[in-house]
């Protein structure tokens, strides 16, 4: 690196213009964030073409950097920190993780070894026993901090694969899977596309799995569990992602525990549930599965990406993400690489620790039974409208529709160009309907109000009818 070019960026970290520069830009957007369109118009969406150039051949003003990122920037985000963000169970982010996450991005620690970032080792052993402590897991279940739940059903998926084959003479990180013996894999047809895709990236096809039907609520149907015995990985769902219902975890996990099956829990956003003394009888029976899988950037609030996985047999997941090379230093403290697939990884444990520090027990469960209780009044105020309800509000999802499929459709886009608010469109039982996810600590009685009244424009608007 060249002397100029090394004494430039000295000067860039030393004079603190740079940052203080970004915490102006920051400051703002906050204050905007209710005003803000929560998706971008078409003038925000134009402006990201601003970024279409070549790399340039020389170095260039870091200011200019930062100014042409907020300017054209900013405008493209979408407000999902705000209160009136309804779409794909993406949460908000509590004041308190923000603060420590710009901290510790200044630290930049590398979290895969006690020796590469002994904070973040602390604090995901922390992190881990809080959890165990409020989900009411087995004392001996460890966790992996990932970026997101789909990661996390991997690195479940992989202990379950492992300790299965293991259990039938079969030992797949030396034998591999050419000739295994078969692994039945029981699913209902609500499963989560994440589930699906974990499957097909751990060697089992989608026409392997043991398909089983589902209810009207998205909930699987007990009777139409098979017959399990020590070769099934069963596939549970904490909290559907169309109508935020929940599988029966007490029934699924006796059966599969009387033969030796191997339960997993995808709780993406529901196993916070459990964290709720009103809503913790939706996730009774959970600490009798084997391995779960959760996000802290949804229900919880902390920034992207945080996800978390939970393991009740520590030996079948470090094995199955077991690394060695002998550059490796393995300390007697937690080596977070050893529950993660990611050798290098973002000390993400910092911002859930934060979060979880501040809010506390009460905090938590004061937040997500809010969740549930705006997602009752969004509920029966677009019932007083009109629109048919087609889920049990259990948590914080609400599933609507209209008379036929086109003018949902057209509702959609209506309420999703209006700024206002955002939701999502999705499928339910081969129709059109709108998904609502409520997830933000912004969220308001207000809010959900304000929502309402888009949503009535929107029903009685000629271009939805």
């Amino acid at each position: 690196m060249k002397r100029k070019l090394k004494a430039k960026m000295h000067e860039e970290l030393q004079n603190k213009q740079l940052f203080e520069k970004a915490k102006s830009f920051a400051y703002d957007y906050i204050d905007g964030i209710e005003e803000m369109n929560v998706f971008p118009d078409e003038t925000a969406l134009k402006g990201l073409d601003n970024f279409d150039e070549s790399l340039p051949n020389e170095t260039g003003n870091a200011l200019h950097v930062l100014e042409q990122l907020n300017e054209f920037g900013s405008p493209g985000t979408i407000a999902q920190t705000g209160g009136r963000y309804f779409g794909f169970v993406d949460g908000g982010a509590v004041p308190v993780s923000l603060g420590v996450k710009w901290l510790s991005d200044v630290w930049d620690q590398c979290g895969g070894l006690y020796m590469t970032s002994p904070i973040n080792s602390k604090l995901e052993s922390v992190c881990e026993q809080w959890l165990v402590d409020l989900f009411n897991l087995p004392k001996q279940t460890v966790a992996g901090f990932v970026s997101g739940t789909s990661m996390a059903n991997l690195c479940a998926l992989a202990a379950a694969r492992y300790q299965l084959l293991k259990n039938m003479g079969w030992d797949v990180n030396e034998q591999g899977l050419n000739a295994a013996p078969k692994i039945r894999i029981i699913a209902h047809k609500q499963v989560h596309a994440s589930i699906k895709k974990t499957l097909a990236l751990l060697g089992f096809g989608l026409q392997s799995i043991e398909w089983i039907p589902s209810d009207d609520q998205g909930r699987l149907l007990k009777a139409g569990l098979p017959e399990l015995d020590k070769t099934c990985l069963v596939l549970a769902q904490a909290g559907n992602a169309n109508t935020g219902a929940f599988d029966d975890l007490e029934f699924v996990c006796k059966r599969a525990n009387k033969v030796g099956a191997w339960v997993h829990v995808d709780g993406a956003f529901g196993l916070w549930a459990a964290a709720s003394q009103k809503l913790a009888n939706l996730t009774k029976g959970i600490e009798l599965a084997d391995s779960w899988a959760v996000d802290g950037h949804k229900t919880l609030n902390t920034p992207y990406d945080s996800g978390i996985v939970l393991c009740r047999h520590p030996k079948s997941i470090r094995t199955a993400l077991a690394a060695n090379g002998e550059y490796i230093i393995y300390s007697d403290k937690k080596d977070p690489l050893m529950t993660t697939p990611e050798m290098s990884k973002r000390s993400r444990a910092i911002e859930l620790w934060a979060t979880m520090k501040y809010l506390g027990k009460e905090g938590i469960d004061e937040m997500v039974y809010t969740f549930h209780a705006r997602a009752k009044q969004m509920a029966e105020g677009l019932q007083k409208i009109g629109y048919t309800l087609l889920n049990d509000v259990v948590f914080n999802q609400v599933l609507i529709s209209t008379d036929n499929e086109a003018r949902t459709k057209s509702i959609i886009d209506f309420v999703q160009k209006s700024g206002k608010l955002w939701v999502g469109g999705s499928t339910w039982n081969g129709k059109a309907v709108i998904r609502i996810s409520i997830c933000s600590w912004m969220t308001d009685e207000n809010d959900i109000n304000e929502s309402l009244k888009v949503f009535e424009s929107a029903f009685t608007s000629k271009t939805s009818n």
